[in-house]
């Protein structure tokens, strides 16, 4: 009698994990004070737009259309900024949420001590 079952792999991360990745993200890179104020003008401005009572497309006259537009420009704030930060500062903080050493090439020159040997 043979198992024909199939092993079933789950993926490595999810999709609402790669949103609260990059949302993580995006927090970081807004406390980070090596990122432009300017740059940082982009997801304040898109979340602004977010609760805004004003609006390109009411729901009420475009019902779908309407929840759209908000997500599009959320998507397009947070796509700009993280494109406008420096990729160096991106991919440092990246490495951190990710669990990875900041630098893995870093070589610590230290004198070690045996203290068994020493009474």
């Amino acid at each position: 009698m043979s198992n024909n079952r199939r092993m079933v792999v789950p993926p490595s991360s999810g999709m609402v994990q790669n949103l609260v990745r990059q949302i993580k993200l995006i927090g970081r890179l807004m406390a980070d004070k090596r990122v432009s104020a300017f740059v940082k003008v982009l997801p304040v401005a898109a979340l602004a737009y977010l609760v805004s009572p004003v609006d390109l497309a009411p729901g009420v006259v475009f019902p779908v259309i309407g929840a759209l537009d908000d997500a599009a420009i959320m998507w397009i704030g947070s796509s700009l900024f993280l494109q406008l930060c420096p990729p160096n500062i991106v991919k440092e903080h990246m490495d951190e949420l990710n669990g990875e050493a900041a630098d893995a090439n870093d070589i610590v020159d230290a004198d070690s001590t045996d203290w068994s040997d020493k009474k």
